[in-house]
């Protein structure tokens, strides 16, 4: 089951082609490095892929260090708030209806799945017929059995970005008024909320604590749409991205949670150490010609980004499937280390089984072609 640092991975995402800036908003510098043909930018779709995939290492390899290597989650709410902001200023309404459009047919289709199963194989307690609504609008994660939380536990990221995608206009509004305070804003209010008393449930006070935690990350992808970090010095950049990580690591080290060092257990202390690696890697406008030019690659970067949504909602669904299949299968008998690489084979065999038969979904969503493999 997911923590809040087992990341990923957003929905698809969109042109980044250049257009008209608002007169309110800060030219964006042109990069034509960063742009393919097509007009998506190259350094985002690269970003995004590397989430995907440390999503997936860490569910199968939960280890601290992947969470601490990469904070996938942070990279993915900051990517989404830089194409949200683009997409707000060309209509607002528009915005909000194209992301939940491109968000949650792939959720319709998991929902289609394992709501019946749940219920077909018992669920003696489960909640009120209205409560199953949110398996079709996430405004706080879904409700399910034991045995189904491998599936539901990684929903509260598609509910975390679904709020932040409605508070978008107003949030954009707010950072071109005050800038550096509505960056600031949700680290101040975190912390306060985490100490206070929630009356109305867990549910909900875990939906404003995710929103509170990742809020700044989404905000500065506003500042990287509105040209504010190119404005700044890269050794300033950097210099803040060091004291915001190490600061935050070393809280962690002198204050572990229940599961020891893991930045998981510290929201705060999460959001700070995202916030460093995003200031650098939003940054950033490496030239990417070289992705272009290695076809393969280039083909897996942009399958992974036309997957996104299929990957992060059903990987956890083929891990857990791994295990009994590879029981059934003795891969146990080759000794701990070929069996580990058995299990993990079988799991990214199911993964790839399952990405062919429902990932055309995504296509359907972004008004695409549906085909079997977007490469």
């Amino acid at each position: 089951m997911t923590t809040r640092n087992d990341d990923w991975v957003g929905p698809p995402r969109y042109h980044t082609a250049t257009m008209p800036a608002p007169a309110h908003a800060a030219p964006a510098a042109p990069a034509p490095s960063n742009v393919d043909t097509k007009g998506r930018d190259r350094w985002f779709d690269l970003l995004r892929a590397a989430a995907i995939v440390r999503v997936v290492l860490f569910h199968m390899f939960p280890v601290a260090w992947l969470g601490m290597g990469f904070p996938a989650m942070g990279v993915m709410f900051a990517l989404g708030g830089s194409l949200m902001a683009r997409s707000v200023d060309r209509s607002a309404t528009r915005a909000v209806r194209g992301r939940l459009r491109r968000l949650l047919p792939a959720l319709w289709l998991l929902a289609a799945v394992f709501v019946p199963a749940m219920l077909v194989l018992g669920w003696d307690d489960h909640p009120q017929w209205p409560a199953f609504l949110l398996w079709l609008v996430p405004v706080a994660e879904p409700p399910a059995t034991a045995w189904a939380e491998p599936v539901s536990g990684v929903l509260w990221y598609l509910v975390t970005y679904l709020w932040l995608v409605l508070l978008s206009p107003l949030l954009l509004a707010l950072y071109r008024k005050a800038r550096l305070a509505t960056v600031l804003a949700p680290l101040v209010l975190l912390p306060l909320f985490d100490h206070a008393a929630w009356p109305f449930g867990d549910r909900s006070a875990s939906v404003i604590e995710d929103v509170l935690t990742f809020a700044a990350c989404w905000i500065l992808g506003f500042a990287h749409r509105d040209g504010d970090l190119r404005k700044v010095r890269f050794p300033v950049i950097l210099a803040v991205s060091i004291v915001a990580t190490a600061g935050a690591v070393g809280w962690v080290v002198t204050h572990p949670g229940e599961n020891g060092i893991d930045l998981g257990d510290n929201p705060p202390a999460y959001a700070i150490y995202s916030i460093g690696f995003v200031l650098v890697l939003l940054r950033l406008a490496p030239k990417m010609d070289w992705l272009t030019k290695r076809h393969r690659t280039d083909a897996a970067v942009t399958l992974l980004n036309s997957r996104a949504v299929t990957i992060y909602l059903w990987h956890n669904v083929a891990i857990t499937a791994a295990f009994p299949l590879g029981d059934w299968l003795h891969v146990w008998v080759f000794g701990d280390v070929l069996a580990e690489v058995g299990y993990t084979a079988i799991t990214l065999w199911l993964l790839v089984l399952i990405v062919i038969h429902v990932g055309w979904v995504e296509d359907l969503a972004a008004k695409r072609r549906p085909r079997l493999l977007p490469v």
